[in-house]
């Protein structure tokens, strides 16, 4: 099995990566002088920018919760139409027709209508 060892760097034709070109770059030297006025337009522009982002981001999973919400309303509304569809067509038929209208005291026909012939 062989031995860890160090990678050893090689002279300034090797290419350099984003943390060794972090290090060499320094805020500071920036403000030295003050807040420069030329970034200014850029960093409100930006701002803005990450304002609009996150705004459009709140109010697109505000807009996902309400669509899931009203499904589930949909959902249950359906549910209800259903079982009361279903018990208004019970309802309809005749011999149940017939037991309601017996409380009243109406009778359900034994003979059939007679038809009226006009000549």
């Amino acid at each position: 099995m062989s031995q860890n060892t160090f990678k050893i760097k090689e002279g300034p034709g090797e290419s350099k990566s984003f943390f060794t070109i972090l290090e060499g770059f320094r805020i500071s030297t920036l403000f030295n002088d003050g807040i420069p006025a030329k970034y200014i337009p850029h960093v409100a522009f930006i701002t803005i920018l990450g304002i609009f982002y996150i705004g459009n981001t709140h109010f697109a999973e505000k807009t996902i919760r309400d669509i899931e919400k009203l499904e589930t309303e949909v959902e249950e509304l359906r549910a209800d139409f259903t079982s009361l569809k279903s018990d208004y067509m019970f309802s309809g038929k005749q011999s149940e027709v017939a037991k309601k209208v017996q409380e009243i005291g109406l009778k359900e026909s034994k003979t059939p209508p007679n038809k009226i012939l006009i000549e």
